[in-house]
């Protein structure tokens, strides 16, 4: 235990430091994250949903990723903004359509991958083995501001800046790729050659 702690510290508070009121990021603030995704234990082999990954609500039986999303560099590093991403509501395919989209525009951002790329390399880049894939998994994020259940405002994060955006480069530190020609790698390129891999290519352990 650090020697300098002492009762006072816990019973005088008169000099501790004011409390830290951070204001909201603003709306549309453009920044690389990095999302876990928070666990609801929630499976449906049925679906794909496996890991325990999911969440399914008590209330409406919607079922969706809890996601938390940790900015990672600029003004606003190691702040986090939490976002819904739709699986299932029973009241429609308009949720689950919303969520498929988001996810796709993460995987686009996070593989370097543009939106109208539809070569088959891409088409890999757009697959995961499962939720596992998406938890840890590093993007370019749209933040905006919504009303929460108390009608607050707060942060949330709902749309992933993909590869034909101009900011796109900057913020993931790649060069934006233009769609592939046909039989090309699409925005996956083989890594050059190391010593450490005896001098062959490699690719990412998704695009084997």
């Amino acid at each position: 235990m650090n020697s300098t702690c002492n009762n006072d510290a816990w019973n005088d508070f008169n000099d501790a430091e004011d409390q830290r009121d951070f204001a909201l990021i603003p709306p549309k603030t453009l920044a690389k994250v990095v999302m876990t995704i928070r666990p609801g234990g929630y499976d449906d082999p049925s679906q794909g949903w496996t890991g325990g990954y999911a969440t399914r609500s008590d209330k409406t039986n919607a079922v969706y990723l809890n996601g938390k999303f940790t900015i990672l560099e600029g003004p606003f590093a190691k702040r986090v903004v939490f976002g819904l991403i739709g699986l299932y509501s029973p009241k429609g395919p308009d949720w689950t359509n919303m969520g498929r989209s988001f996810l796709r525009a993460i995987l686009n951002s996070a593989r370097g991958i543009h939106p109208s790329d539809q070569s088959p390399q891409a088409q890999t880049a757009r697959r995961i083995r499962g939720f596992v894939d998406l938890d840890g998994i590093e993007f370019v994020a749209r933040i905006d501001v919504e009303k929460d259940q108390n009608g607050d405002d707060k942060n949330v994060v709902k749309a992933a800046i993909q590869p034909d955006h101009k900011s796109y480069p900057g913020l993931m530190g790649a060069a934006p790729r233009a769609p592939a020609p046909s039989g090309g790698y699409g925005g996956a390129p083989a890594a050059a050659p190391t010593a450490a891999t005896g001098g062959v290519p490699t690719r990412p352990a998704w695009a084997q």
